[in-house]
């Protein structure tokens, strides 16, 4: 196997400030509606349209959309129900990230990303970040959305990670970090939102900021 480090993350929520962009995008759709409302609306409508099976992360966000539409009795008009994809280029990167990733580049760590998006759309986000992975894995490639292993089995026959040299790095408990802990994966949780949770971690930060360090600990350079 490779000697090589690897830092796997997934980019929504962790590296791009999702919360901000959908909240935007759905908040000037609907002004009328409460934002927090609308947010916590599409994070629970979200999951179950992608278990229902691997369609394009765009038609995902369109049907939510639409299924959100119908259970508050929304106004949508024709064609309204892109909203999400047309404004996801111009999600926000987190402050932090381009020089935490850019650290951990310049200390020999291999990237990658793991998400659960279209290609397209994942290089425009990583056009935001300014930093460009070694590896992607959309949901195209796995075949699969998480919390499904598709993204970690791709990511590993790609690779030829060895399994104690690798972490991932996310914010996401049910699509992230409870799969890892599943998966006998090293983890670090991004917890940007103060939540608390019995999940398996080797590490809970409040950003990026200081990952680099953490990394070195957890894996130290051979």
């Amino acid at each position: 196997m490779s000697n090589e480090r690897w830092a796997t993350f997934d980019c929504y929520g962790t590296l791009i400030d999702w919360e901000t962009g959908i909240g935007d995008a759905l908040g000037a759709l609907w002004p009328e509606a409460g934002r927090q409302d609308l947010l916590s609306l599409y994070h629970r409508v979200e999951p179950s349209i992608q278990a229902a099976g691997s369609i394009p992360y765009r038609e995902v966000m369109r049907r939510a959309v639409r299924t959100m539409a119908g259970e508050e009795e929304l106004p949508l008009r024709p064609n309204e129900d892109g909203v999400l994809a047309d404004s996801l280029p111009g999600w926000p990167v987190f402050p932090e990230v381009p020089r935490a990733l850019g650290e951990l580049r310049a200390r020999g760590w291999r990237l990658a990303i793991l998400s659960n998006t279209d290609p397209d759309l994942l290089d425009s986000s990583i056009h935001a970040i300014g930093v460009v992975p070694e590896m992607t894995v959309t949901a195209a490639d796995a075949g699969s959305y998480k919390p499904r292993h598709g993204h970690w089995e791709r990511f590993r026959e790609r690779s030829g990670v060895d399994g104690r040299r690798h972490v991932h790095v996310a914010a996401s408990l049910f699509h992230d970090i409870a799969p890892a802990a599943g998966l006998g994966i090293t983890a670090v949780w991004i917890n940007r939102r103060g939540e608390s949770s019995p999940l398996p971690r080797a590490a809970e930060l409040p950003d990026l900021s200081t990952l680099p360090v953490v990394l070195e600990a957890l894996v130290p350079k051979s």
